[in-house]
Order: C-alpha cells, then sequence, then structure tokens
C-alpha cells in the first residue's frame, strides 16, 4: 500500500502543490480531532469512531444545507457522510482543518472532488460494502418483474382475487442481458445461471477468458438488445451512459423485453420508457434509480401498472449498512493515527517526497491510459507497460495505477480510483505487465503503454519537455508524433498527397473548429501519414462522416483526454 502522511492542523491549503503539502506529516498533532457525521451511518461504524480516545465524535440528526453546515465544519478534520449531504467547495472552504472526507458508499457525487484536491483532502468511498446487496435487488426486481409480484401484492391488499391478471413467465431458458460485468453485474450473472438462464454480458473491458470463466458470452449492445428477454444495467453514470438506453436503443429490443436499473438514475431516457411501455415493445421495467431523486409528483412512470419502482434501495439492507459504516469508519482512522490511505478516489498514496518526484508521471501515465483506451479495441487480454530510461528509477505500482486509472476510466466511471484499479483489471481478466528497458529511443525518460488483442496492438508512448516537465505524447503505433495530451484529439490516417491539411483545415473552420496544434507523420513520401490536431472544441459527427468519406482518408477518431 502506498502511504500519504497526514497534514499539521495549522492551516487549510488551497494550491495545486496543497497535495504535497498534506503528506508532510506523520499525523494530525492536536489533543483531539473532531469527526462530523452528517448522515445517517451504521451504529457499528459510528461506535468505532467513539472508542477512538483522542476523537470528537458529533453527529448531526438531520440533513443539513450547506449555509447550515459552515459553522459545524470550522474546526472539523474529518467529515463521514452517505449521499445525502453535500460537501461542498464553499463547505471544504469554511473546514480549515478538514482533511477526509469519507463516502460511506460508492459514488462520490455529493462531494466536490476537485476541490477537495486542490486543498489537500483525500475523498475515500467504500467501493465493495454494497455489491451483494444491490446484486440482490436486482434479482428481486427480476422475479418479481416475472411474476408480477408487486401488482398482485397490491390486488390482494385490495381485496380482489385476479389470478389470471398476473399470469407471469419463467426465467428458465430465457435469456438474461447485463450490460456492464463488473462487481456486481457479475454476481447478478453468477444468480442468473443458478436460474437456468442464458445469460449475455456486453463489457467492452472484459476479457474473453474472464467471460469464458463466468460461463457467460460476451456479444456486441445490439446483440443484447435482439435477443434478451431481460435487460439489466450496471454501468457507470458518465457522459456515453447518459441516456443510452433511449428510444432507439428500445426500437432494436426484442418485443415485451423487461428493462431493470439498479445502477444509475438516467442510463435509461424516462421519457422514452414511458413511451415503449405504452406501445407494448417493452413489457415492464423495475427501477430503484432516476434521472431526478426523489421523482416529481407528476412522475408518468407511477401511473403505469408495469412498473416497479423503489426508492434507490440498492445499499439499503442491514448488512451493507453496516459493512459500509465500519469499512468508512476503519479508512478514517487509519488515516489520522497513520496516515495511510485506503479507497481514496482522488490521491495517489504516497509520501510527500516521492509524490513530488512521480507528480509528472502520474499525469503522463493517465492520459497514455486515456488515450490507448480510446483508441485500442474492446475486450482486451494484455497490457504492457514499459518504463525507460529514468523512468526505471521511479516506483512503478502508483504509475502503473495512473495508467490503469486512465485505461479503465469508462469502464468503471467514478468507481475507478488509484487504489481499485489493479481488482479491476484483474476482475475483467486484463493480465497487467511492468517492464524496465534500456532501448535507446533518443529520449532520456519515457513511458510507453501497449495494450495487446491477441496479436493486434494499439500503443502509444510519452515522454516530457523542459524543466518544467510538459508531458508529450511521443509515438502513436510506432509512429513518432508529437502531441500535446491535452483537450480534444482529432486524428486520421491519410495519403500522403498534397492540399488535404487544408481541406481538413477548411472543412473544420466552416463548422468554427480552431486548431490549436498539429502534428504529421508519414512513412514515405506519397505513402501513408498519420494526422494528429489538437482542437479546441469536440467536431460534431455529421463533420466527422463528411471527411471521412473522403477515399484518401480513413480512421477518422476523437479522443477526449
Amino acid at each position: 500500500m502506498f502511504v500519504v502522511k497526514a497534514i499539521e492542523a495549522d492551516g487549510g491549503g488551497s494550491s495545486d502543490d496543497s497535495l504535497t503539502a498534506a503528506a508532510s506529516s506523520t499525523r494530525l498533532r492536536l489533543d483531539y480531532m473532531n469527526i462530523l457525521v452528517c448522515d445517517p451511518v451504521s451504529p457499528k461504524g459510528i461506535a468505532l469512531l467513539q472508542q477512538q480516545t483522542d476523537f470528537k465524535v458529533t453527529v448531526l440528526e438531520r440533513k443539513h444545507s450547506e449555509a447550515e453546515l459552515l459553522p459545524w465544519v470550522a474546526e472539523t478534520h474529518a467529515i463521514v457522510v452517505r449521499s445525502e449531504t453535500k460537501i461542498t467547495r464553499r463547505v471544504m472552504e469554511a473546514a480549515p482543518h478538514l482533511r477526509v472526507v469519507g463516502r460511506a458508499g460508492v459514488g462520490v457525487d455529493n462531494v466536490d472532488v476537485e476541490a477537495a484536491t486542490q486543498r489537500g483532502v483525500v475523498v475515500m468511498n467504500t467501493p465493495a460494502g454494497n455489491t451483494i446487496s444491490t446484486a440482490e435487488l436486482t434479482f428481486s426486481m427480476l422475479m418479481a418483474l416475472a411474476r408480477k409480484i408487486p401488482q398482485a401484492h397490491a390486488s390482494m391488499k385490495a381485496g380482489e382475487w385476479n389470478r389470471k391478471v398476473f399470469q407471469g413467465v419463467e426465467l428458465f431458458n430465457k435469456t438474461l442481458g447485463i450490460i456492464g460485468l463488473g462487481r456486481i453485474g457479475t454476481e447478478v450473472a453468477k444468480r442468473a445461471l443458478a436460474f437456468g438462464m442464458k445469460v449475455l454480458a456486453h463489457d467492452p473491458f472484459l476479457s474473453p477468458s474472464k467471460a469464458k470463466s463466468l460461463q457467460v458470452e460476451v456479444v456486441e449492445l445490439d446483440e443484447i438488445y435482439q435477443h434478451s428477454d431481460f435487460i439489466t444495467v450496471h454501468i457507470p453514470a458518465s457522459e456515453e451512459t447518459k441516456g443510452m438506453i433511449n428510444a432507439a436503443a428500445m426500437a432494436k429490443m426484442k418485443p415485451g423485453v423487461r428493462l431493470i436499473n439498479c445502477a444509475r438514475g438516467g442510463i435509461i431516457r424516462e421519457a422514452d420508457l414511458v413511451a415503449a411501455l405504452q406501445s407494448g415493445q417493452v413489457a415492464g421495467a423495475a427501477l430503484d434509480v432516476y434521472e431526478t431523486e426523489p421523482p416529481p409528483a407528476s412522475f408518468p412512470l407511477r401511473d403505469l401498472p408495469q412498473v416497479i419502482m423503489t426508492p434507490h434501495l440498492g445499499a439499503s439492507t442491514v448488512e451493507a449498512q453496516t459493512n459500509v459504516g465500519i469499512e468508512i469508519a476503519e479508512a478514517i482512522t487509519d488515516y489520522l493515527h497513520t496516515g495511510s490511505v485506503r479507497n481514496a478516489v482522488n490521491l495517489p498514496n504516497l509520501d510527500a517526497k516521492t509524490f513530488a518526484l512521480v507528480k509528472p508521471y502520474l499525469q503522463l501515465g493517465e492520459k497514455l491510459g486515456r488515450l490507448v483506451a480510446q483508441l485500442a479495441p474492446k475486450g482486451n487480454e494484455r497490457l504492457v507497460i514499459t518504463y525507460g530510461g529514468k523512468a526505471t528509477e521511479m516506483p512503478k505500482d502508483p504509475i502503473t495505477r495512473s495508467v490503469l486509472r486512465g485505461f479503465l476510466e469508462s469502464a468503471g466511471g467514478q468507481d475507478v480510483n488509484y487504489v481499485n484499479v489493479r481488482t479491476l483489471a484483474q476482475s475483467l481478466g486484463l493480465l497487467v505487465e511492468e517492464v524496465s528497458s534500456n532501448e535507446d529511443t533518443g529520449f532520456s525518460e519515457w513511458l510507453h503503454l501497449a495494450v495487446f488483442d491477441g496479436e493486434q496492438k494499439v500503443s502509444a508512448g510519452g515522454t516530457f519537455f523542459g524543466t518544467q516537465m510538459m508531458p508529450r505524447i511521443v509515438r502513436l503505433n510506432q509512429r513518432p508524433v508529437e502531441i500535446v495530451p491535452e483537450g480534444v484529439l482529432f486524428l486520421m490516417t491519410n495519403k500522403d498527397r498534397p492540399g488535404i491539411v487544408g481541406e481538413l483545415g477548411t472543412l473544420l473552420g466552416q463548422h468554427h473548429i480552431n486548431i490549436a496544434s498539429m502534428s504529421l507523420s508519414r512513412d514515405s513520401v506519397g505513402g501513408q501519414a498519420l494526422t494528429v490536431l489538437n482542437l479546441d472544441s469536440v467536431p460534431p459527427g455529421k463533420l466527422l462522416e463528411q471527411i471521412q468519406k473522403d477515399p484518401d482518408i480513413s480512421n477518422v477518431r476523437v479522443v477526449k483526454l
């Protein structure tokens, strides 16, 4: 485990270097430390904190607004929250002694992680505590949809006896499509297989060998839609996943499909779901999460009898709440006493001196991972990180974790952090190799990332320019380039002919897309060239289609770094 040392209690710090400052002392040297528990947390977790003789634990009895929180946090060193209380930048600015925010749960949407990072505040979560509870709720929803249990129950409570109305379907021999086969999706798959279901899974980051060991069939998303009787989603909320189950997706689905979402609100577009339910294309839906929570009073899904709704109960079991309460209490106790960090979402856990040396590599590694993830085909088996020159003298583990964090970001979203990336890679069947190299590349220090799908490889290498250690991508799929790893990258393969770059610039200009910088690389005069542009904004899809129609252009890609 990496270790970061906790900062002295005098001063909050607000510069970008405050993470380094936050590692300067072995512990908070005060007679006691104030721990503020803002949301309902397991009594066992609170008791664990109260057992520490140097902790003063305050438990708020109700949810507090931002303004109400400000007086409470003035002398606070640690805050514990679930999902209700929001720890904003303003709250942190009012808490000069704050060193850690612990989220008793997975998502940290209610914590301003960027503000915490700038102020040297560690943000921790408990990513594994509610895995089983959410998986069991998902499967409960699946069974309830199949047999119309909630509707039959309500009918009986109303004094009715309508057996024919509530005729259901069996799970045996039905096909369950799982979108996202992480921790929770895997547990759902195990339960479905035990019921004799066929399981199809779509997870771009799941290797074929891992899928085989789970006895599931990995398929493309459209195959999930075409063949599944039930579909459940277990993916993070992101720009890519928001609204992905929309009218177009539902139109591709098997008529009479049943949908389940116990993951994140907004993945299923609710207005489109209403229309699909009313038309009969979707036979039923079970939802535990919503675009707006709680849903408004005039929520059309409430009026549809084929919809089952629960109020975000994924982690609402005695066991899950006990687990996350104890887990976050132990993590905070360890941090404040010894400086050790676990499940940090915003900090590679390093001591101050090492962090200062490694920081440029962490940034470059994450950019390389993010770049290659968007260029490589999915379902990769092996990832090789090569350290060259002075980079061989750096501690590899934190840098590798940064590469993995960038590479797996779209697979795990906000759940991916420096602590759990190796476990996530392992769960996806991704073999990670670290290699030291003395190859003469012309650079004094460099990192190289290669991702393999069988014999196919996608790779990128980077180094630093100048005394400020400015990161640059200097090799892409064995071609020399010079790319600033920031913002939006436009990439294309093209025939090396006069005028093609000018034509591209004209098209981008017509759509008000500004070029910040450019890198060109060719294999020979008149041969194949690689063109990479740094753009100020994302080009529209229609423009990309127009560019791709040029017979001299291929492999048009846009990468967001």
